[in-house]
């Protein structure tokens, strides 16, 4: 259900939009679609959301403690095991996107998963919607080990999907 944020300012309009965010309190990063992110049908790329994706999240995972050199001193990391992105509308260059991310799901064992919203600042309209699932793995062997209680604790959910969990 979609929650109602803060009101982001609308270009060329006196009176700001509220973004109808997926679920509420979501940690947010702006870009601005450059003109390389642009194919030949004159509209972002579809690989450039996937990093966008994958940008915000090192991004939120930073921002609870956990960059790569932490993840190196314990010997563990979360890395992808699948995406999955439903493209609702197109951006073009100059526009600002919101990108939005929530952990919704964590099994304390092995697994986590990250939805994202993207929307358009200046329409407020989802342009996107999308998951990643990681597997926390041990870095020397590449191979699945169980997430560390320091995981389990910094990658708590951040939203309630009752189909994540």
């Amino acid at each position: 259900m979609p929650v109602e944020n803060k009101p982001v300012p609308m270009k060329n309009k006196s009176e700001p939009v509220a973004i109808a965010w997926d679920y509420p309190d979501p940690f947010l990063v702006d870009i601005v679609v450059k003109p390389d992110y642009i194919d030949d049908f004159q509209h972002t790329n579809n690989v450039v959301y996937l990093t966008w994706m994958a940008k915000v999240a090192w991004e939120h995972s930073k921002v609870l403690g956990f960059d790569f050199n932490a993840y190196e001193k314990i010997g563990k990391g979360m890395v992808v095991r699948a995406h999955e992105m439903e493209y609702l509308a197109p951006s073009h260059e100059g526009e600002t996107i919101t990108v939005a991310t929530w952990i919704t799901g964590n099994d304390a064992k092995l697994r986590l998963r990250r939805r994202f919203q993207m929307v358009n600042v200046a329409t407020s309209k989802t342009l996107l919607r999308g998951r990643t699932d990681f597997v926390c793995i041990d870095i020397k062997s590449g191979r699945p080990t169980r997430m560390p209680e320091t995981f389990i604790k910094a990658y708590a959910l951040t939203a309630d999907e009752p189909k994540d969990g």
